[in-house]
């Protein structure tokens, strides 16, 4: 491939979320921009993260939905799709192949960006080579994101175990999902696919060596979850580990835990977290600290400690989040071609797309308030939407301050991220829970739950005494000056004199 000579105006390494949206956004900018990647335009939200497993979680909410006896005076039916896993696997493909052309090389040429397929090596604070070629830049974008990390343990190589890139492949060269599945990992990435998967027939075992599912979200989110996996049939094992798996001659095998017990499975998938995608850069040679695990370090408008280098996305500190790495790579796009000051915003919304949703944002709500802070909760046995669905196990909790501000969120139940929308907005500007309840809203949605909770804390302050008091005594006195001036007729024109 023939490239223009450089240098670039911003050199972009990695085609996923973060630097794609970097390109274009620089590319628009007028800027001339060359975006490496070593495998395919994507990433892993692409190929093997957001689009498929949100595919797979559609296709068995459908499958449990269909399979509930006489819900909503419908008689259920289990349901089994004429081709089985490969008709599922089918559906996640053709999402995939729907989406991809907006984040092919073909899009980034006719935005204007360059394309080139390779491994990149940076040599120095200006350059880098793809395999052998080499590439000058005045500015560069870090956007490499990260891979599903996998712990040490005995045993665990040789039994093959699947991770959140490699199940797609695994499943899709299945007729139908495992018998035994044992997910190691009580996070979003675990409980989705867990569940998923045992709704499309696995016997499921989730492995969470803390106390709960969902460690970072509001117990009482966490509580709900576990409900719903068990009524799904996921056996959830807290408080213990995996120390060691044997694995069987003929596939599958045991997994040894630390409380003594030994689960059986023929698929283990380990859902343990990420890990940056860093060492093979040669960041060290462009002078581009790293963090104890491997993290690119930032400021924060995403610069790092050499000023020509920007990061962006999951190779950096900052939540890993799609949503979040598209937005940092316009910013940090931005702040490089155009010499901006922009900085990042704290407030990160957060979905775990099981069944019930958990959607969460800014002051955890689960957590001990700080003083000055209180939270107000709906449930969703008192949301009309939920009453018409009969899908009443969620919860709205808002956290609120002295000014009655909205700081902080979580919404459990149907469409939860959806819900959510508002309140980030509402966090984001400074909202109070009046300006959230004087806004009409459309009925009947599962977001009354955040309008629902809004209204009950403006009628919390409005039953006040200082308040009530005073609304009682105009009340009183609008009385007495009707009994006095009955109103004027209608079409007439009140009089000036004596007017209120």
């Amino acid at each position: 491939m023939r490239l223009r000579r450089g240098p670039w105006d911003l050199l972009v390494v990695g085609g996923g979320t973060a630097g794609l949206v970097a390109a274009h956004t620089a590319a628009g900018f007028g800027a001339r921009v060359l975006l490496v990647e070593r495998a395919r335009t994507g990433g892993d939200c692409l190929w093997t993260g957001c689009v498929p497993s949100k595919a797979l979680v559609a296709a068995a909410g459908r499958t449990a939905a269909l399979a509930r006896p006489a819900h909503l005076g419908v008689r259920g039916a289990v349901l089994r799709s004429p081709g089985g896993l490969p008709a599922v696997a089918g559906h996640w493909r053709a999402a995939i192949t729907t989406i991809e052309p907006h984040d092919s090389p073909d899009a980034l040429r006719a935005a204007g960006a360059e394309v080139l397929t390779g491994e990149l090596t940076f040599t120095g604070p200006a350059s880098a080579v793809v395999d052998g070629r080499e590439v000058r830049f005045h500015h560069a974008l870090v956007a490499t994101g990260a891979r599903p990390a996998t712990p040490d343990l005995p045993g665990l190589a040789a039994a093959g175990p699947l991770t959140s890139e490699t199940v797609w492949d695994a499943l899709e060269r299945l007729d139908e999902v495992p018998r035994r599945l044992v997910v190691l990992g009580g996070g979003p990435v675990g409980c989705e696919l867990a569940q998923a998967l045992a709704r499309l027939g696995s016997r499921v075992t989730v492995v969470q060596s803390g106390d709960r599912l969902l460690a970072r979200e509001d117990p009482d989110a966490a509580d709900r979850v576990r409900a719903a996996l068990a009524a799904d049939g996921v056996e959830v094992r807290t408080g213990t580990r995996a120390e060691a798996v044997d694995p069987a001659a003929g596939g599958g095998g045991t997994v040894r835990l630390s409380d003594g017990a030994r689960v059986p499975f023929d698929r283990l998938l380990v859902a343990l977290g990420r890990v940056p995608r860093t060492a093979e850069l040669g960041l060290d040679r462009a002078g581009v600290d790293l963090d104890a695990r491997g993290h690119v370090r930032v400021d924060a408008c995403l610069r790092t400690s050499n000023p020509r280098v920007w990061a962006a996305g999951d190779v950096t500190e900052h939540p890993a989040f799609t949503h979040v790495a598209g937005v940092h790579g316009s910013l940090a796009a931005a702040n490089a071609v155009l010499g901006l000051r922009r900085t990042t915003s704290p407030v990160v919304p957060r979905v775990t797309f099981t069944s019930p949703e958990v959607a969460a944002v800014g002051v955890p709500t689960g957590a001990p308030l700080r003083p000055g802070l209180r939270a107000v909760t709906v449930e969703h046995d008192d949301l009309d939407r939920a009453v018409t669905e009969d899908d009443r196990t969620g919860f709205t909790r808002l956290v609120l301050d002295r000014r009655s501000r909205v700081v902080g969120a979580t919404v459990v139940g149907p469409r939860a991220g959806e819900s959510l929308a508002e309140v980030t907005l509402a966090i984001s500007r400074g909202l109070r829970t009046r300006d959230l309840a004087a806004v009409t809203h459309p009925y009947p949605t599962w977001g009354d739950g955040v309008w629902n909770a809004a209204v009950a804390d403006v009628r919390r302050g409005l039953a006040r005494p200082p308040v009530a008091g005073a609304l009682h005594a105009l009340v009183r006195v609008r009385r007495a000056w009707r009994s006095v001036r009955p109103p004027s007729p209608p079409g007439s024109l009140p009089s000036r004199e004596g007017s209120v």
